[in-house]
């Protein structure tokens, strides 16, 4: 997969790229590795505000026992509607199980919260 820009269609001004990370992405919480992957993806966004970039792992690389969230869904008019997961009671990830079409490339993956895991990245495009 190559770098690729989406645009809001309700608003130019907010947008996204995706590229392919070419790093090795370990999340990790305490002494507990959750996921590991050579095929993450990069999201930079721009909204109302330049957002922190959000590394998506694909699910066959999660190996956290993370419990979905029943009930929540959010929107977002530029990947589609989320759904979350706890560890241990605690929100901690998030996916795009229903991407809108321009998004496809997310689903399968899932996100952490930066704030909540321990997210190492090394190799030859190590960033955050």
């Amino acid at each position: 997969m190559t770098r690729l820009t989406i645009h809001n269609p309700d608003n130019d001004a907010h947008f996204m790229r995706v590229k392919p990370v070419k790093a090795t992405i370990r999340v990790s919480r305490g002494d507990k590795l959750l996921a590991e992957s050579g095929n993450a993806l990069r999201v930079l966004e721009m909204g109302r505000d330049v957002y922190d970039p959000v590394l998506y792992i694909p699910e066959t690389d999660v190996t956290g026992p993370l419990e979905p969230v029943s009930g929540k869904s959010t929107h977002c008019p530029l990947k589609g509607d989320a759904s979350y997961f706890t560890l241990n009671g605690e929100e901690i990830a998030w996916t795009y199980d229903q991407p809108l079409v321009w998004s496809e490339q997310l689903r399968g993956h899932i996100a952490f919260y930066a704030n909540k895991v321990t997210i190492e990245e090394t190799g030859t495009d190590a960033l955050l």
